[in-house]
């Protein structure tokens, strides 16, 4: 038995086998803290355990928790770094990387099996024969950037071929020319492929190739005067032409790569990963995380945590040094790619060169995280001394209730965490327990189902904010004295600004809006376009704006329900199906007979009641 004077247990070694495998770190309570892996689990727990094991000194605060190790024996390093993986997905443990950020990748997806192939924006990506996928883009906003411009040289179909038949007519795509309108035989099926082909060729980077090819076609249908036909083609070339100029390059010898850089302070560190596809540098994502184990480590982590998610896997992947197993994971990576995938550490060059450049990123983007963290920081300490809070107000939530005359009552609950709102956080929640409208009723039912929810998580918060007065303030105060959380939890109420009006009635300015705190008899009012302002309104705008959704929503579901009770032949399940297939009451007013007849599970003799029915409550009276 041996016992490293930085641990609280005693660990023998020699019960623990020399073989690949996974190790579990966990707490007295059986929790998970940390999985590895290892060539050799016995010299790896050494590493740990052992005073001066490896001579690192940064696992002090993890081995200050564990109580126990567990071991799953596998028979290579690489079966273990798939079941590392494997068990990290499913546990989350607190000290395994987990890149938490607030973008999702997306890619474009292009299926050649289909008879008229179309762009299809995608999260997740399933390689197969003739199925292209391009990417990735770091938000909606640029793949949508991106498909503007495809569409207006190369016009594919934007909807499924299946609801674009049910049409009787072409889109509104095809009017304006960004949708050759195959699915109604407006394009024979040999030049819709060629405005495949030019696709493909301009999302991998080969434009020269489409734009040589649109050229001789212009002039082929010049010569044939095709003046029409020419002049289309020349307004492709010019669209091509313009995206090639504004487009920044980085040439890196052509190819498709990934480049990780890292920069580390201390326990922070800052990864940055750069998208080279063709030789272009298209996006770039940084990572700020928590690290205080070896780098090694960090960096197989990262690859393993980022790799493992439904992205593109490039035929390289640039490093700054060799990771841990990296031989393990480039196997790893290529069975998960289809193809090889290697990592490569370069010596010299235009790689090396990238590496630096990622590595400056990153050192930019932990310069900004810092200044961001401490300007944030800074408004939060200026709120607490404001309102004269307990703590500093590093998590804050707001509530708000939405209702019409009592009907549909909804309350909502915003978040924000370190000055940033974190909408996975939003929740909402339909009232059950009030009959009619009572905002402070309903506001206690929603404070009390959180906060028992939520009466032991680390997750309560340090402020709740409530949109409202002293009214809403003190129903909210004695849900947090009935679970005696008032001592836990800071409490404020916002009350929205005031119109004050001169003798003549005419509005002349607004009051300051003003903020209630429990025993306090005058409210409190921060200064016009201060930061902490903006930041509490901003809050409770986003509760109003979630909870009114909500209740729109339901509303009109409502509204829908209750407006087909009375047709003949509807019931709940055809009127369930009628609102997932229309989504409102006034796109199912406006549907022709023929979009009725093509909703599944609707027979047409319903489908023509229910056309008649609407045609008549939509008739000019005579």
């Amino acid at each position: 038995m041996v016992l490293d004077p930085s641990a609280n247990f005693t660990i023998d070694l020699s019960q623990y086998p020399t073989l690949p495998g996974v190790y579990l770190m966990k707490d007295a309570q059986g929790a998970i803290l940390y999985v590895g892996k290892a060539k050799n689990l016995r010299a790896r727990l050494r590493t740990y355990f052992v005073a001066g094991g490896d001579g690192r000194v940064h696992i002090q605060f993890l081995l200050e928790k564990v109580r126990h190790v567990d071991t799953i024996i596998t028979d290579t390093e690489k079966e273990a770094l798939i079941l590392e993986n494997t068990l990290i997905k499913k546990h989350r443990p607190r000290y395994n990387i987990d890149l938490r950020d607030d973008k999702t990748y997306v890619s474009l997806r292009l299926d050649r099996r289909e008879r008229f192939p179309g762009l299809q924006v995608v999260r997740q990506v399933r390689p197969a024969p003739s199925v292209h996928y391009f990417g990735p883009f770091a938000s909606a906003s640029g793949v949508r950037e991106t498909l503007k411009q495809i569409y207006r040289i190369f016009p594919l179909r934007h909807y499924p071929e299946k609801s674009c038949q049910k049409r009787g007519r072409p889109c509104l795509f095809h009017q304006i020319g960004q949708c050759s309108a195959p699915c109604h035989g407006k394009i024979s099926e040999a030049d819709y492929n060629c405005l495949v082909d030019g696709v493909i060729d301009l999302l991998s980077g080969r434009e020269e190739k489409v734009l040589e090819s649109l050229r001789l076609q212009m002039q082929e249908a010049s010569e044939s005067m095709a003046f029409e036909r020419a002049a289309r083609l020349r307004d492709q070339i010019r669209a091509i032409e313009s995206t090639l100029e504004s487009q920044k390059v980085v040439e890196a010898g052509g190819g498709d790569l990934d480049v990780v850089g890292i920069h580390r302070e201390g326990g922070e560190v800052e990864i940055a990963l750069l998208f080279i596809r063709q030789g272009k540098l298209i996006d770039r994502r940084t990572y700020g995380l928590e690290w205080r184990l070896d780098e090694d480590q960090l960096l197989a982590g990262f690859l393993q945590e980022f790799y493992g998610r439904d992205v593109l896997i490039p035929g390289q992947v640039l490093l700054p040094f060799v990771p841990e197993s990296q031989d393990s994971i480039a196997d790893w990576m290529s069975d998960r790619r289809g193809r090889k995938a290697r990592l490569v550490v370069p010596q010299r060059g235009e790689k090396l060169r990238l590496v630096r450049l990622a590595a400056r990123n990153a050192r930019e983007a932990f310069r900004q995280r810092g200044a961001k963290k401490e300007a944030q920081r800074s408004v939060l300490e200026e709120i607490q001394q404001k309102l004269h809070l307990s703590r500093l107000p590093k998590r804050m939530e707001c509530f708000d209730i939405s209702t019409v005359q009592g009907s549909q009552t909804v309350g909502s609950m915003t978040v924000m965490v370190d000055g940033e709102t974190t909408p996975a956080e939003y929740r909402r929640y339909r009232i059950q327990s009030v009959s009619g409208q009572d905002d402070f009723a309903s506001m206690q039912e929603v404070l009390s189902r959180r906060l028992r929810d939520g009466e032991q998580s680390e997750s309560l918060p340090d402020l709740i904010l409530v949109d409202g007065g002293k009214g809403q303030l003190g129903a909210v105060d004695l849900i947090l004295r009935e679970l005696a959380l008032q001592d836990r939890i800071d409490l404020a109420g916002i009350a929205k600004s005031r119109v004050k009006k001169n003798v003549k009635g005419k509005a002349v300015e607004k009051t300051e809006e003003r903020f209630f705190r429990p025993g306090r008899a005058n409210p409190v009012t921060l200064r016009q376009g201060s930061a902490p302002l903006f930041v509490l309104q901003h809050l409770r705008d986003e509760a109003h704006r979630f909870a009114i959704t909500y209740h729109r929503k339901l509303r009109s579901k409502a509204h829908l329900k209750s407006a087909l009770e009375d047709i003949p032949g509807v019931g709940p399940g055809r009127r369930k199906k009628l609102l997932s297939h229309f989504g409102s009451l006034k796109r199912l007013r406006a549907a022709s007979l023929e979009d009725l007849i093509a909703v599944p599970g609707i027979p047409e003799k319903v489908a023509r009641d229910l056309f008649e029915y609407f045609r008549q409550r939509t008739a000019p009276e005579s």
